[in-house]
């Protein structure tokens, strides 16, 4: 049978992970390291980011739109949606826990100035909030560390003291050809590290979450 929610918008809606409840919409395609360049250029007009709830068909607009304000992916974790929201005006970053139909609450606040905008996202179960380039992974919240990673590698998951990179590996390539061997393989292998960047092991494997929050490694 084709559902229908409250509001029908023309926009893609994605699950959050970690629970099968709520999806989510933005209303354009800038995130918060959009700001820095919409304000070279005048300045954004603002985004808007929706939940839409598969058990009663409701919309949930938690905020309103506001100049200069972007929102990044949201998160699910200890029983709390989790959004970040970016406002270039007031050059602050504020993370906020929500529940569908009430008040956001902000938990967390931080100086544009002191984060780094590309890939500020939140990541894990309980939740940290982090940004990472080729170079290097940052976390800000609930603790503050920096450590080292290759361009192949992205920081997927923090759990008790220890840091999870995911690190993609081809083997088996032809170089000269430009075309994959008998041999080839495509896999994604996990590195574990504390939080002062030393390697505690390697496998192979990777990192998916289940709806009930639950992490497992494939």
């Amino acid at each position: 049978m084709l559902k229908r929610f409250e509001k029908t918008t023309g926009r893609y809606i994605e699950k959050i992970c970690g629970q099968d409840r709520l999806a989510y919409a933005h209303t354009d395609s800038s995130d918060l390291f959009d700001l820095v360049e919409w304000a070279e250029r005048g300045g954004y007009p603002g985004s808007v980011i929706m939940f839409y709830d598969f058990t009663n068909g409701k919309v949930y607009k938690p905020f309103r739109k506001k100049k200069n304000t972007a929102y990044a992916n949201p998160a699910y974790a200890n029983g709390y949606y989790w959004i970040l929201q970016g406002d270039y005006g007031k050059k602050k970053v504020t993370l906020y826990r929500y529940l569908p139909g009430e008040r956001p609450e902000a938990v967390m606040e931080f100086d544009t100035d002191g984060v780094k905008l590309y890939n500020l996202q939140i990541i894990g179960d309980p939740v940290y909030v982090i940004s990472q380039d080729t170079e290097s992974a940052e976390c800000y919240y609930p603790v503050h560390f920096t450590i080292k990673k290759e361009p192949i590698q992205s920081l997927s998951l923090i759990e008790e003291n220890k840091v999870y990179l995911e690190e993609w590996v081809e083997e088996g390539w032809d170089d000269e050809n430009d075309r994959a061997t008998e041999d080839y393989r495509f896999y994604t292998r996990i590195v574990v590290k504390d939080w002062q960047g030393n390697e505690l092991s390697r496998e192979t494997g990777a990192i998916f979450q289940s709806p009930d929050g639950s992490y497992w490694i494939s």
